[in-house]
């Protein structure tokens, strides 16, 4: 059996007027999702964990496009299918969740209408039944009173209480996928752990699959089940949560895992040196080369091949045999 999703060496560029700039923002990327797993993409801004989720379900700006590679969802390549066949995918098959709810919600429409729409349009729901999906959804996410909530507006809700609705409205067409790209970036922490919980219930209930974009390795343990981490446009270290948090073999992943803060503890904050390079002159040899401090003249002339690290992990250094340390 084929995996639910499979992304194989996909390639996605922003082009300049006349093409004299390109922007390599996703550079020859593979990895697979299986049916109610969650697959973390992690790494810092910039380093093309959005244009990926845009180039899965067709929704990039007119200045990028994809130039090469995969989309397979259950074996059927996506890359191929024009906008109005995607239509048919997104919100039944992939669903999305973005970082600013406020960018997904229509001020100019009721909550009712916006939740209901992809039932209404997917799953040809009408009247009563219609009502009663919407209700079921507005509770599902612990929206309070639903009944009432149904008739107000996004500007008469909180911060939280959106994000909980575009969570609805994702689930409302019944997909197998949803992309959450940093759902949580906006919502104070208690209501960041209230609504990860939320999600993982909503997985556990549906069995969908999840693809959960952040910066926060802390929600990537609590989340996921596979981990992908990206810089530069490309995958540089792909393994298990465990075995990424306790044998990291690529350097730029031992220096997100020293970034993080460490209560009880007297050492000066650990910061990566140096600043992502530019996607459209990257370095030669490794992107990372210039930021590493393990770096040898290898690193710098060719770039890595990716190399099996056990259990079915990848990594894509030269030193990915040596255990990495700070």
């Amino acid at each position: 059996m084929p995996p639910l999703l499979h992304v194989k060496d996909l390639k996605t560029h922003y082009f300049g007027f006349q093409g004299a700039r390109v922007v390599k923002a996703v550079d020859g990327i593979t990895f697979s999702l299986e049916a109610g797993e969650t697959f973390g993409l992690v790494g810092e801004s910039g380093c093309g964990k959005t244009t990926t989720c845009l180039s899965i379900v067709h929704l990039l700006p007119p200045s990028a496009s994809i130039v090469s590679g995969r989309v397979e969802l259950a074996g059927e390549d996506l890359v191929s299918k024009s906008q109005r066949e995607m239509q048919m995918v997104r919100g039944r098959q992939i669903a999305t969740i973005l970082q600013d709810p406020m960018a997904s919600l229509d001020p100019l429409f009721s909550i009712y209408n916006q939740v209901a729409e992809p039932a209404y349009y997917h799953l040809a729901l009408r009247g009563s039944k219609l009502r009663h999906r919407v209700k079921e959804l507005l509770a599902a996410v612990r929206i309070p009173s639903p009944e009432a909530r149904m008739k107000e507006f996004p500007h008469q809700m909180s911060g939280g209480m959106r994000q909980r609705i575009v969570g609805a409205v994702a689930q409302a067409g019944g997909p197998r996928i949803i992309i959450a790209d940093e759902p949580t970036t906006n919502l104070d922490v208690t209501i960041q752990l209230q609504y990860l919980n939320l999600l993982k219930d909503l997985q556990r209930a549906s069995s969908v699959a999840l693809i959960f974009v952040t910066h926060n390795l802390g929600i990537v343990a609590k989340m996921c089940d596979k981990v992908a981490v990206m810089y530069a446009g490309k995958i540089v270290e792909m393994q298990s949560v465990r075995g990424l948090f306790y044998h990291p073999k690529h350097p730029y992943t031992r220096a997100l895992l020293d970034s993080i803060p460490k209560l009880g503890t007297k050492e000066p904050l650990y910061g990566i040196p140096g600043q992502p390079p530019d996607l459209a002159d990257l370095p030669t040899g490794c992107s990372f080369h210039p930021r590493c401090q393990h770096a040898v003249d290898r690193c710098r002339s060719q770039e890595p091949c990716e190399q099996s690290i056990g259990n079915g992990g990848t990594a894509k250094c030269w030193l990915a045999s040596q255990e990495i340390a700070r």
